[in-house]
């Protein structure tokens, strides 16, 4: 982890603050040509043991999602293979669950894995909770990169969850790089958490250093505690934390996930010019995303080279 920051709190408040063509021309000052495509199977649904307030998956709440075990290989495989062809150069595996399952589910997972890397592509991995062991395991199946989100920062976790701990999460993003593994760990904005947290999140991942950043805008789930927060962040509000978030971490990928939908399409187009180098094409876990096709063509209409 990193033990220096480049910018205090104070200095990131003052970026956030200023007029937003200002903030939007000093991100972009980070920025590559380059918009990275990942994509994702949600490949074991809901039962999940963890309250996390804005998660349909929770077994806590009554969001009456379909649930399903852990799918098999053979369609993982077809999903990836469909994906590689809408230019995804990465592909991830997701599953619900507060840790990989020991025994039958976690040694497919690791079959999953190895299978993605023969694809032709880089594999991804977002199952949880990891101990030292199947950090270990990971690496040694060939797992390219583990996404494991802080969601909020930590001083406003406990409003979150409580089932588990912001250092729970932590400790899981320390384990990943201890075993060589690519990080991917972002945030959900628009959850009730002040600019200041917003602050507060940019510092901290700059602190753990990640590859990429997810960027979910929350998607409020009927039935779930934040079923109501639908007008916690505006879309200014949106932009000027990505904007800041590149700003505090200039060699992250900055990526669209869930969410994204939120903003208009001429702001979504503004995002990718000055401080989002990475989508997260298709659906996402258990809301809508894009169709591939219109996410090409805006590449293509913005000028940028897909990687």
């Amino acid at each position: 982890m990193n033990s220096t920051i480049s910018y205090t709190k104070e200095d990131l408040l003052k970026l956030y603050n200023l007029p937003l063509d200002e903030l939007l021309k000093e991100s972009s000052k980070y920025m590559s040509n380059n918009i990275e495509f990942c994509s994702l199977i949600n490949a074991r649904n809901g039962k999940c043991s963890q309250n996390c307030k804005y998660c349909a998956q929770s077994s806590h709440y009554c969001t009456n999602i379909e649930s399903y075990p852990l799918v098999e290989v053979d369609e993982v495989i077809k999903t990836a293979k469909e994906s590689k062809a809408n230019h995804v150069s990465r592909f991830a595996i997701v599953t619900s669950g507060k840790t990989p399952d020991e025994g039958r589910d976690f040694a497919i997972e690791l079959e999953m894995i190895k299978k993605i890397n023969e694809e032709g592509l880089n594999s991804c991995a977002s199952i949880g909770i990891l101990n030292e062991d199947q950090a270990k395991q990971l690496a040694e199946a060939g797992l390219k990169r583990f996404h494991h989100n802080i969601n909020t920062c930590r001083s406003y976790y406990p409003e979150v969850c409580t089932t588990h701990t912001y250092e729970d999460r932590i400790n899981t993003c320390k384990l990943v790089k201890k075993y060589g593994m690519e990080l991917c760990c972002g945030v959900i904005l628009g959850m009730g958490e002040s600019i200041e947290q917003r602050i507060e999140m940019a510092m901290e991942l700059a602190e753990i250093e990640p590859d990429s950043i997810p960027i979910n805008i929350l998607m409020p789930i009927p039935e779930t505690p934040f079923e109501n927060y639908h007008n916690k962040i505006d879309e200014e509000n949106i932009l000027r934390t990505i904007a800041v978030f590149k700003i505090a971490n200039p060699k992250a990928v900055i990526r669209f996930c869930g969410g994204r939908m939120k903003l208009s399409q001429e702001n979504q187009e503004l995002a990718l010019k000055t401080c989002v180098e990475g989508i997260l094409i298709g659906n996402y876990l258990t809301t809508i995303g894009k169709e591939p096709k219109d996410d090409i063509e805006t590449v293509k209409k913005l000028g940028k080279t897909l990687i």
